[in-house]
């Protein structure tokens, strides 16, 4: 690639850095380090568009901490957003196939021995996509007397479908995560709902939550509302540590940006995750976080158990999953 592309690209982030990047100075300081890169050809080094895109990555991610920050390259034309920001309704329909291809992010849906459930929940796709496949899968879970959501493959998405499925293991209309933006001064409560589509799993029964490193974003806004709520045991391990939400932008025909326009501050601990990412309650390598979930929960049962049945049962179980370790 030439030297005019290499500096359209670096010019045009940094503006949308200085424009929305939810820290300003922090803004200013990758500006400074970037230009004075540029002063000394460190870019003239870079022969092609992907390792273009993976150093200004690296970049901006040093100067900032932030793992939200990245910049991509794409051999497929970037269209330009019309007035408002909507996509056309080629693009929309190529990326509501594709989350459709990935079942807007339910990978599985799972009764396990002793009436537990098992949701595994790959993204959090956008309500008015996600919502009608998220209801079918929570009202299977509503019979069940255990729930486990397997977020550990879960790289974020929208805060709407946290809110949503939020809604689902809360009985009561509560105040989640809030999220401050910068680009307004502006700082919006999340909150769950009373109403949903399908049938609610509800707040009395037990909730573990699975994590690994890759946990991220949206999925740890979840995470860190449902272990500050009390409403769920995390198991696994600490999570990402990505607490910004943001929007993408074109920077030029084939480059494009991830630039996080806000932070997400919990009303409980008046902070949030970013940098140090969720902390489990029952630390687990994230391949036996499944099976020490499922230990914690069937003995949480048979405390309540109310029949010898029952307890035969789970003790059954329990003494399989012993074996399988």
């Amino acid at each position: 690639m030439g030297k005019e592309q290499r500096q359209q690209v670096v010019d045009r982030l940094i503006a949308e850095l200085n424009l929305g990047y939810v820290f300003p100075e922090k803004a200013k300081q990758v500006e400074q380090a970037l230009r004075h890169y540029q002063r000394s050809a460190g870019y003239a080094a870079i022969a092609s568009a992907s390792q273009l895109a993976e150093a200004l990555t690296t970049q901006i991610r040093q100067q900032t901490g932030d793992l939200h920050l990245r910049v991509r390259y794409s051999e497929k034309d970037i269209p330009v957003l019309p007035a408002g920001g909507t996509p056309s309704p080629q693009v929309m329909a190529e990326q509501t196939a594709a989350m459709r291809g990935r079942n807007y992010g339910v990978e599985r849906v799972e009764r396990l021995p002793c009436n537990v459930g098992y949701l595994k929940l790959n993204e959090f796709a956008p309500p008015q996509y996600a919502g009608e496949t998220l209801a079918a899968a929570m009202t299977m879970m509503s019979n069940l007397d255990g729930l486990i959501i397997d977020l550990r493959d879960n790289g974020g998405g929208s805060p709407e479908t946290v809110a949503l499925l939020a809604s689902y293991v809360l009985d009561e209309r509560t105040r989640l995560n809030d999220n401050y933006y910068r680009i307004g001064d502006l700082t919006q409560q999340n909150w769950s709902t009373t109403f949903v589509a399908g049938k609610q799993f509800g707040q009395q029964k037990p909730l573990y939550i699975l994590t690994s490193k890759r946990t991220f974003s949206a999925a740890e806004d979840f995470s860190y509302a449902m272990k500050n709520l009390k409403r769920a045991t995390i198991v696994g391990e600490t999570t990402g540590g990505g607490a910004h939400p943001g929007r993408v932008v074109r920077l030029d025909a084939h480059f494009g940006a991830f630039i996080p326009t806000g932070r997400s501050i919990s009303s409980i601990t008046n902070t949030n995750w970013e940098g140090v990412g969720v902390a489990p309650d029952v630390t687990a390598a994230a391949k036996d976080a499944l099976r020490v979930a499922q230990t914690a929960l069937l003995n949480e049962l048979l405390k309540t158990a109310n029949s010898e049945q029952q307890t035969q049962r789970l003790k059954e179980r329990l003494d399989a999953i012993g074996k399988e370790s």
